[in-house]
């Protein structure tokens, strides 16, 4: 199977354990970047297009697969998902069309089309400026959440709870988002949708985060696991557990929200990653996209329920149906967390052989590097990393969990522009 992977601009090497993954599982795996750094992929099967406009890189993308005869394009970036869309479709390759990964990537056009499909969703408006976010906040009463239409993993997302942090925030999420990579990354070229930033009534109950297919009408739960961060204002989404604890009537009405806002979607043949939100006892759709979750949630998925959302892209972006049984928890007990510092450039940092070489460790990944700047709310939302265990119980695998992140050694130089962290080339112990 050839399968071409796609980025308008490429994310450092973030994906590359999942381009490596792919060719494991027996897929020959092309990657095309519209913006990129050389020696990135083997150079027999890598070319740079030389530009972020989508019109350049459909070029490249249709001269190569004249000769490479692709069997489907994919990308596990949430700034790629539209990139996709439209080279699948210049290539008469399998997609999910360019009008449902609009609404699956812009949270507005997403809420609205759930909202007419008759998923059960938060309250919520574009706001325009400052006051209609205060007056949209008074009518729909605090706390109220503010999200970037075009954000990522929880970038200039924030909880609001008073008039007054809502005149702190929104100038904040205002000016971050315009500078957000994930916004960036995107091409150009390209209708996103509606560009600015949302109010939503907050959902004040526990959330899952779903790997999830939607094949043909039907919608099937991969692979659940419930998000168990001790939450403030801001949303680290920094520690999961699984099996699930939904009961079995909890499931079913998971099960229906999440067919109910794919359908709504104009998803019919996809992966998605879902986020799902109780909300008064019952669930509410955060939002659905189209790829799998990020982090360790393959491996948990994998563990946890035999679900493999990497080779279900694979086989969807050919055309084909993946393995997919509907939510049948294995009985494996996992715990996972993202490893977050203060703010700061990294100088080093040390994994413990005791931790790299653990049996109890299934996903470990460090994502930040040497020079790299580490941005925290309320400037951005940057993490250094994964780290994923089991154990006999959750107790013992998010115990373990907390344990090694604890023995992670991260040494930061602290720039002009953010508050101080420690001393150059002190010693930092992260939160989990």
């Amino acid at each position: 199977m050839k399968l071409l992977a796609l980025e308008a601009v490429q994310n450092a090497g973030y994906y590359q354990s999942r381009y490596r993954q792919i060719e494991e599982f027996g897929g020959t795996l092309f990657v095309l970047n519209g913006l990129g750094e050389p020696d990135y992929w083997p150079a027999d099967r890598y070319r740079i297009a030389g530009s972020r406009h989508i019109d350049d890189i459909i070029a490249a993308a249709r001269e190569w697969h004249a000769t490479e005869q692709f069997h489907g394009v994919l990308t596990f970036s949430e700034s790629g998902v539209l990139t996709v869309a439209a080279v699948a479709e210049a290539l008469g390759l399998p997609g999910v069309g360019l009008d449902a990964a609009r609404i699956s990537r812009n949270k507005l056009l997403m809420r609205e089309a759930q909202e007419l499909g008759g998923a059960p969703v938060p309250k919520f408006r574009l706001a325009a400026d400052l006051d209609a976010a205060l007056a949209t906040a008074e009518e729909f009463g605090y706390p109220v959440i503010l999200k970037p239409t075009l954000g990522a993993a929880s970038n200039f997302v924030f909880r609001i709870d008073t008039p007054d942090e809502m005149r702190t925030r929104f100038p904040q999420a205002l000016e971050g988002m315009a500078g957000m990579s994930w916004f960036r990354m995107e091409a150009e070229g390209l209708d996103v949708g509606p560009y600015g930033l949302l109010v939503e009534s907050f959902l004040d109950g526990r959330e899952m985060q779903i790997e999830a297919l939607a094949w043909d009408g039907e919608v099937y739960l991969g692979s659940i696991v419930d998000r168990i961060t001790i939450e403030g204002n801001t949303f680290d989404d920094d520690a999961h557990r699984a099996p699930t604890t939904l009961d079995e009537d909890q499931l079913a009405a998971v099960h229906e929200v999440v067919a109910t806002a794919a359908h709504a979607q104009g998803l019919r043949r996809s992966v998605m990653h879902a986020e799902v939100r109780f909300h008064r006892g019952k669930p509410h759709l955060l939002e659905i996209a189209v790829r799998p979750g990020g982090g360790g949630l393959d491996y948990f998925a994998r563990l946890s329920t035999g679900y493999c959302p990497i080779r279900a892209t694979m086989a969807v972006a050919a055309g084909l149906k993946p393995e997919v049984q509907h939510y049948r928890p294995t009985g494996v007990h996992l715990a996972g967390t993202c490893l977050i510092g203060p703010a700061g450039v990294i100088e080093q940092i040390t994994v413990p052989t005791e931790v790299a070489e653990s049996d109890r460790v299934f996903f470990l990944k460090i994502t930040a590097q040497p020079g790299d700047v580490i941005r925290r709310p309320p400037d951005g939302n940057n993490i250094l990393g994964f780290l994923c265990t089991s154990g006999a119980t959750f107790d013992e695998a998010i115990g373990t969990a907390y344990k090694f992140a604890e023995q992670i050694d991260v040494r930061l130089a602290a720039p002009d522009s953010f508050p101080a962290p420690p001393p150059r080339s002190a010693a930092t112990k992260l939160t989990a």
